[in-house]
């Protein structure tokens, strides 16, 4: 399942920072952020649930850059 999010960061460099903290969370098969449009993209893996997942992908996000928000 595929989600989109929209996000507040500020600057591209952060917005990188964020992808790859969202890849590497437990649940998550890919994500993409773009820094252009605020938004990330998050390709679920099978049977994962969405809202659980993404409390732990802004944490992630959130480990790397603080000030970065995901509005769920």
């Amino acid at each position: 399942m595929k989600k989109t999010y929209k996000i507040d960061v500020d600057c591209a460099n952060c917005a990188n920072k964020m992808e790859e903290a969202a890849k590497a969370t437990e649940g998550v098969k890919d994500a993409v952020v773009n820094f252009m449009t605020l938004k990330m993209s998050v390709d679920f893996e099978e049977g994962a649930e969405p809202k659980a997942v993404m409390q732990d992908v802004l944490k992630n996000c959130k480990k790397v850059e603080d000030d970065c928000e995901i509005f769920l």
